[in-house]
């Protein structure tokens, strides 16, 4: 939900800002990452979203990453800018002349090192915004300048990630809490016809419970306590016939092939590596797991609810509020092999508790995490910091 604030000299979301009369935006999103994650799919859905609504939607990122060459496959169109890291002094000028050419309304930050760039931008947009997505705490020496006044406001994906803010000594007064969202049309339940060719590609036998999970092979993501989990369950419940699918890449891939080697489940777990598109997976999947230690929203347990799979997930940030315990999955405390491998009992051996909550799931991701809804109220929130700054600059005048 949107959060609105109350002071005079906070930003206003109204709940009509909004309206289908209102002038179009020329709107620049900024990412210079060269990966494509969670933070990239919510970049280019957005963009798209934008775009499609009539405003002058572009992108200014790395044409080296893979987040230049899905947009311009898409049609957006984008400018090149490649920062090294946050004290790229070279970088924040090509910004500047970026921004001086093109003179767009609201210039988005979408990312760390593109949020330091924002001092550069200042006074060549008529609002700068910025998102938040971690869910741990910023520096505290920098972030009161760059969130309190580098910016005009402030995005955070989850009312976790907005605590985190105001413990780094942000204004909380400053800061919109806008869930992430999910192409729900894109993401929906399979055809029995879509759900035994996803199986067969992936060399599932029948009767066979898939869990899957998708995210970077980082430490932050826990796959190790889920490896372990699986490992557990092969010795306690062998009549359960397992099968453990995780994609993506990272740097203790490594570290992963050996857990598994070493707990003897080389056949019921499997490392995909990355994979473009995971909604094949999902769709062979009976359960989705997310065993994160740290997670600002967690975009891939969102593709997962509106995908109809319930979600074991950790009780850390966002995904405590996107993941409603013994409803749309169940939530399990972080770090615990045990706790991971007990929920997946449950669901593996009670079906109609499954059928329940796959339901529930799909109905929590529509209603609440769409991408519609997440365009919405982002444009809201563009809309307020623009009437909010040009009101201040007619007050100077």
């Amino acid at each position: 939900m949107t959060q609105t604030v109350q002071h005079d000299d906070a930003i206003q979301v109204p709940p009509n800002s909004n309206t289908a009369d209102a002038p179009a935006l020329s709107i620049a999103g900024v990412d210079p990452e060269l990966g494509f994650a969670g933070g990239e799919t919510q970049v280019l859905g957005l963009t798209l979203a934008l775009a499609g609504a009539g405003h002058r939607a572009e992108l200014i990122c790395d044409p080296a990453g893979r987040l230049w060459e899905r947009a311009v496959a898409a049609g957006i169109r984008c400018h090149p800018l490649r920062i090294r890291n946050a004290i790229d002094l070279a970088a924040g000028i090509r910004l500047r002349a970026i921004l001086k050419r093109e003179r767009y309304d609201v210039v988005h930050f979408h990312t760390s090192r593109a949020h330091s760039m924002a001092p550069f931008a200042r006074g060549f947009a008529r609002a700068l915004v910025v998102t938040r997505r971690m869910d741990y705490r910023p520096n505290r020496v920098f972030a009161p300048y760059l969130f309190n006044r580098a910016v005009d406001g402030i995005v955070a994906i989850s009312g976790g990630v907005a605590d985190s803010l105001a413990a780094a000594g942000v204004d909380r007064e400053r800061v919109t809490v806008v869930h992430s969202g999910v192409d729900c049309d894109r993401f929906r339940p399979p055809t029995a016809e879509e759900r035994v060719r996803a199986r067969i590609a992936l060399g599932i036998s029948y009767g066979e419970f898939v869990i899957s999970a998708v995210g970077a092979l980082e430490p932050r993501k826990g796959h190790r306590y889920l490896i372990e989990a699986i490992g557990a369950l092969a010795s306690t419940a062998p009549s359960v016939k397992l099968k453990c699918f995780i994609a993506g890449h990272g740097s203790i891939r490594g570290e992963l092939e050996r857990a598994i080697a070493t707990l003897g489940c080389a056949e019921r777990v499997k490392l995909l590596g990355r994979i473009d598109d995971p909604r094949e997976l999902l769709w062979a999947s009976d359960v989705f797991a997310m065993p994160s230690l740290k997670e600002g929203l967690g975009v891939a347990a969102l593709e997962a609810m509106a995908s109809a799979l319930p979600v074991v997930a950790s009780d850390v940030g966002g995904l405590r509020e996107v993941v409603e315990s013994e409803y749309t999955g169940i939530i399990v405390p972080p770090a615990n092999p045990e706790a991971i491998a007990s929920a997946i009992g449950r669901l593996a051996q009670w079906p109609a508790l499954r059928s329940q909550m796959s339901a529930a799931a799909r109905a929590r991701a529509v209603e609440n995490y769409s991408m519609a809804k997440m365009t919405t109220r982002t444009l809201a929130l563009y809309r307020a910091c623009v009437r909010k700054t040009r009101g201040e600059r007619d007050r100077v005048t």
